[in-house]
């Protein structure tokens, strides 16, 4: 089949959806929104947005801050490397490596009517791939295995490939014109991920991929940007890797218009994220927008303390703290809370639903603040 293109910003766009680029000026490097921030784009509640967002593996200080140096070390050719990862390396953008995060997330997105005490569902309707490869770091002493990863002084940077599916006529034909009102996408498949089994080896590893956005969340209130890497009530680095195509995140707004950003994107990722990162790569996303009152969030999650996540055979209450047990505790709180509100069990009968049908997934161990996700199964209330 033929290779899916480069989503370079601008390119490959189609009429009738609103198109937000990776450009420096729309970029937060390391640090999140906060109140005092301005938006990058305005819409109204139910809006759908096009959003570039950019890996920040390639153009980080210790990989030489030069992606098209740093991938053409891994054999990637120029026209693959994108332009705006190129230009926001090269900017003066002032995140200081020394204190700031390494996550670059697009945004913030003023939604109008968005209040606190309400939610912001943001519904993924659809996510590209922008580059076919990605990378995979266990870097600076961090990770589940802090001393004895990496080995030595070395950061370790793996590189991951994409092997596209062979295409099939009836994909070929299910593949939308350059004419549709949605933005082009591949023809269906099951891409997977390549790498090599050891140092200069061949890339006879390969696995399943699922993009997602690891970084989904609203701006804070005050005047201090938070942190990239510790994920919290604004959502921010929750690293959820169930937030793939149809899942909805809601996220308690905390700000007037809720400042909504994106970033941090994947191409595949295990519950833990043990290394440190998952398989990091740049992604476009579809994604709407839309504000549910206080009232209406009440009825559906009850008083929910973090993101919430939906899909259409879960529900996915969360827990975080930089204490693994308290999150869990937390987690098993915010279950127990939504089980009240959306089904009307009292808590000791909710408590001991979960503990017979839910699983708790760590969602990672790796943002000094850790986080749980429950998978609350809907259909086992289809009778209530």
């Amino acid at each position: 089949m033929s290779p899916q293109p480069i989503l370079q910003p601008g390119e490959h766009l189609s009429e009738g959806v609103r198109y937000l680029p990776a450009s420096p000026e729309n970029i937060f490097w390391g640090r999140l929104p906060c109140a005092a921030d301005e938006p990058a784009l305005r819409i109204e509640s139910g809006d759908r947005v096009l959003i570039d967002t950019l890996s920040h593996e390639g153009i980080l200080e210790d990989q030489g801050r030069d992606p098209l140096a740093y991938f053409a070390g891994h054999g990637v050719p120029e026209e693959q490397v994108l332009t705006d990862a190129i230009a926001l390396a090269a900017s003066d953008h002032p995140r200081d490596p020394a204190v700031d995060g390494p996550h670059v997330n697009t945004g913030p997105i003023h939604v109008q009517g968005a209040m606190p005490g309400d939610l912001l569902k943001v519904t993924i309707e659809q996510l590209q791939r922008r580059v076919p490869y990605g990378i995979i770091s266990n870097r600076h002493g961090k990770g589940a295995l802090t001393g004895e990863y990496p080995r030595g002084e070395r950061n370790v940077s793996i590189f991951a490939a994409v092997e596209e599916p062979e295409e099939s006529e009836e994909s070929a034909a299910s593949t939308m014109s350059a004419g549709s009102a949605e933005p082009e996408r591949p023809a269906p498949g099951a891409a997977r991920g390549r790498m090599a089994p050891r140092a200069g080896a061949e890339r006879l590893l390969s696995f399943e991929l699922a993009p997602f956005f690891g970084t989904i969340g609203v701006a804070v209130a005050g005047e201090t940007r938070p942190h990239s890497v510790p994920p919290g009530t604004h959502g921010g680095n929750i690293d959820i890797k169930m937030l793939t195509e149809g899942t909805s995140l809601y996220l308690p707004v905390q700000v007037p218009g809720a400042l909504a950003f994106v970033g941090d994107p994947h191409f595949a990722q295990g519950d833990g994220e043990v290394a440190l990162t998952a398989m990091e790569a740049s992604l476009r996303g579809l994604l709407r927008f839309e504000v549910i009152p206080r009232e209406q969030a009440l009825t559906a999650f009850g008083e929910q303390v973090g993101p919430l996540a939906e899909t259409a055979e879960f529900l996915i209450p969360t827990g975080m703290d930089e204490d693994l047990d308290i999150a869990v505790r937390n987690c098993v709180r915010n279950a127990i809370v939504l089980l009240q509100a959306r089904w009307g069990l009292d808590a000791e009968h909710a408590y001991a639903y979960l503990s017979a049908a839910t699983d708790f997934n760590i969602s990672q161990v790796v943002d000094l603040v850790k986080g749980v996700h429950a998978r609350v199964a809907i259909s086992d209330f289809t009778e209530l």
